[in-house]
């Protein structure tokens, strides 16, 4: 008799303790990729190479680096709002990527990542049997690339400032403009309000220099793009498209200024929209 009781304190004694046990469990999930930030102190990212490209998905959130010298540090700072995410490239080519979270307590601030937290590489690995890489299948790579890279751009939440102009129901704006590599990526939308369609003669980006002098004059100088994505040849009736333009990279003077020149064809809808220097030489 005494030996069933014991046995019976025993079991009611350690059945709570596996009750607690679980609880504990479920009181603290771990959240992986995440990372906390706000807009009282800098958050400091070490990358195991030096960063060559960093944005973010939302204005709420802002990581800065040295792009005149490559560092491997990176700093973020965060705004109250929805969670968003950040995408750092190195100058290796390894990626980075992370939700990035607003949090008004921080218990970390500072993060230390290896090479193994790397998501892949934009540089495709070449097997050691391939000899050669011939002129055709570099061309191929580095379109493949501007295709990724602009389906990003095009899916981001990300402004550099208020760049639009508007005629007749026709707003012309300039979203963002992102430097990566040698070239700089101009994310350009349309938007139709009126109840006419509005078909594209065409679409040129130039660079307009002040003569100086007492005949003054503007000349224009025309930047071709190397690659463009989702470029429409009409917008319909309340409607609106965004696309990219790629050009080589470049900065100007403060006495110089980007045009983008917006033509229809067979009206006279046009616009040409004004874009500083402050924005070309300080891209995202």
């Amino acid at each position: 008799m005494k030996t069933c009781i014991l046995l019976l304190i025993i079991g009611v004694s350690t059945f709570p303790i596996q009750i607690c046990s679980a609880q504990t469990e479920i009181k603290t999930p771990i959240i992986k990729d995440t990372l906390y930030a706000n807009d009282t102190k800098n958050v400091a990212l070490f990358f195991p190479n030096p960063i060559r490209q960093g944005i973010t998905g939302s204005e709420n959130f802002v990581f800065t680096f040295n792009r005149e010298k490559e560092q491997h540090l990176g700093l973020l700072q965060a705004k109250p709002g929805n969670d968003s995410n950040l995408l750092v490239i190195s100058n290796n080519g390894s990626i980075f990527s992370y939700i990035v979270r607003y949090k008004k307590q921080l218990n970390k601030l500072n993060y230390f990542f290896a090479l193994s937290n790397s998501i892949g590489n934009e540089k495709p690995l070449v097997s050691n049997s391939i000899k050669s890489v011939t002129a055709k299948d570099s061309i191929d790579n580095r379109t493949y690339y501007y295709q990724k890279f602009c389906s990003y751009l095009l899916n981001i939440n990300q402004r550099i400032g208020r760049i639009k102009k508007r005629n007749e129901g026709i707003i012309l704006s300039v979203d963002n403009i992102v430097f990566d590599k040698e070239e700089l990526y101009y994310v350009i939308q349309i938007k139709n309000t009126s109840r006419l369609d509005y078909d594209i003669n065409f679409l040129k980006l130039s660079v307009e220099t002040r003569q100086k002098g007492k005949k003054k004059s503007l000349q224009r100088l025309y930047k071709n793009p190397i690659y463009t994505q989702n470029t429409p040849f009409k917008i319909a009736a309340n409607t609106k498209i965004k696309f990219v333009y790629v050009v080589p990279k470049f900065s100007i003077s403060n006495n110089r200024r980007v045009i983008l020149e917006l033509k229809e064809q067979n009206g006279e809808r046009n616009i040409d929209l004004k874009i500083s220097h402050k924005y070309i030489n300080n891209p995202n």
